[in-house]
């Protein structure tokens, strides 16, 4: 009997730690995590650079990030975190459509990707799946991924595909009101390379002019505030 008590208490509880700009999904994940008897929420962080800071120091067993955060893009935060911890499991979290998101999180570095409109369930088997080293994706973009693959890349399902992950990190700027100078200066850029970007966002999802990259830039930044 003292045996199996003593096993009982070394049971591995998963630190999972978490970074979300938005307080009330920050809780809410927190909430979900904590009710569950094999994991526990060791940390948490609502800016990028706080999470790049806490993170190495709490050595959690697995990072849940938000791809869209104030201070920076969640993309190249999960670059930056597995350039120090290459063995930390991350799973990333947005609001976006997983046909623009899930494979740039995948390349970035991160083991899966889940969008937050899915289920309680759906979120925590994607946390004991990425903690347990497999990679979590939707079947839709599980069988999108062998498809391009084994065949080749499909076809285009939103435009914004099309943008590579600096030009989409631009993208998401101009949607949230920084002007080029801004821009330039956030990520340490110059302006000419900031216009240029502009200059291929627009050639790409065939906008005229900047006045319909801004419109198209806003919408997208307001239809993913969460």
């Amino acid at each position: 009997m003292a045996e199996n008590s003593k096993s009982g208490r070394e049971k591995k509880i998963t630190q999972v730690y978490l970074v979300d700009d938005h307080p009330v999904v920050r809780q809410g994940l927190a909430r979900l995590i904590d009710q569950e008897d094999d994991l526990a929420v060791c940390g948490e962080s609502e800016t990028g650079l706080e999470a790049y800071k806490q993170i190495p120091k709490i050595k959690p067993d697995i990072a849940v990030v938000d791809i869209s955060l104030k201070d920076m893009n969640g993309i190249e935060l999960i670059k930056d975190l597995k350039a120090r911890m290459p063995d930390l499991p991350i799973l990333g979290l947005s609001m976006h459509d997983e046909s623009v998101f899930a494979e740039r999180v995948i390349r970035a570095g991160a083991m899966g990707y889940i969008m937050k409109e899915e289920a309680a369930t759906t979120v925590l088997q994607a946390i004991r799946r990425v903690v347990a080293g497999q990679i979590y994706l939707s079947s839709r973009i599980s069988s999108r991924l062998v498809s391009k693959f084994l065949t080749g890349p499909a076809e285009v399902q939103n435009p914004l595909e099309l943008l590579s992950d600096r030009e989409l990190e631009v993208f998401q700027l101009i949607g949230q009101g920084f002007g080029t100078r801004q821009i330039a200066e956030k990520l340490h850029l110059s302006v000419k390379t900031i216009e240029t970007y502009r200059a291929n966002i627009k050639e790409k999802l065939k906008l005229k002019n900047a006045t319909e990259l801004l419109q198209h830039a806003i919408q997208w930044a307001q239809s993913s505030k969460l």
